[in-house]
């Protein structure tokens, strides 16, 4: 059965490897996913936000975060689920725990950046009720998708 657990630097490769697996396959790796993916702790996690891993067994399958852009606003990152457990409703563990955490910490939105090649993602994000919103600021090139979520 499969948990969600907070990151620990032990996971780290496993972080890496779930997040280039899809970044990749789309070309959309940039250099700030890649200061991410390689400073999880001193880039999300020392500056007040979360990671989650889905655990199932010994393996970890899933991962996402919550950056913490201001006191009111956090955005999600890192979401992603091994192509093998994709359609398992992992997702959408995933993103319920995000979700939850941002309303812990008295978020009053959570935004995303995607791109419109991620219908998926985005899918799944609509129906969590993520609107649509101009894009603007956003941290990638690539990013042509901006939604956000009122807590």
């Amino acid at each position: 059965m499969a948990v969600i657990i907070d990151y620990e630097d032990q996971y780290l490769e496993d972080f890496q490897r779930l997040n280039l697996e899809w970044l990749e396959k789309f070309n959309l790796v940039e250099s700030h996913d890649l200061e991410v993916l390689d400073h999880p702790q001193e880039n999300v996690i020392d500056r007040g936000g979360f990671i989650f891993l889905l655990k199932d067994t010994d393996t970890i399958i899933g991962t996402a975060g919550i950056f913490k852009m201001n006191n009111k606003e956090y955005e999600l990152i890192k979401m992603a689920v091994a192509p093998e457990h994709r359609g398992k409703k992992f997702g959408d563990m995933l993103l319920e725990k995000c979700i939850a955490k941002a309303k812990e910490v008295n978020a009053s939105k959570l935004i995303l950046f995607s791109n419109s090649n991620l219908q998926t993602a985005i899918r799944l994000y609509e129906r969590f009720g993520f609107k649509h919103m101009e894009v603007v600021d956003a941290p990638f090139v690539t990013a042509d998708i901006k939604m956000e979520l009122s807590l």
